[in-house]
């Protein structure tokens, strides 16, 4: 283990309700950072490619780590109030059912639960959407 990947991973997302470990030119990334910015919900965004993490290395082990902890290779990796909630579509999916704005809730964070938007508006326009279920 990379015991001081591990504890940056750890810190993050102690100290701020809404983390979400993402890349700087990351399409989906963007699509997420445009829904936090539409809700109001202030979160904070690790971009791993970020000149910061160039030094040694620490980009790739801090996703070494998240990979590591949630099982997926991909890119954002998200957590609500300590909760892992997963990538981009994984989000999109727990706000169209109402989990997200829960654990919002939960961690006292307000957003404008009275905005009819589809998160799925937020994508790159050159991705299909999935349909609602």
């Amino acid at each position: 283990t990379d015991a001081q990947a591990e504890a940056h991973v750890t810190q993050s997302i102690q100290d701020q309700v809404v983390v979400m470990f993402a890349l700087e030119w990351c399409e989906f990334c963007w699509a997420v950072r445009k829904l936090f910015a539409r809700l109001g919900i202030p979160s904070r965004s690790v971009d791993l490619d970020a000149a910061a993490f160039h030094q040694q290395d620490m980009g790739t082990r801090v996703r070494a780590v998240l990979k590591a902890l949630t099982g997926a290779p991909t890119i954002p990796q998200i957590w609500i109030g300590g909760t892992h909630i997963g990538g981009a579509m994984d989000l999109f999916d727990a706000f169209r059912s109402g989990q997200a704005q829960g654990l919002l809730a939960q961690a006292g964070i307000a957003c404008d639960s009275q905005a009819d938007i589809d998160p799925y508006d937020f994508l790159p326009k050159w991705l299909h959407p999935r349909k609602a279920a």
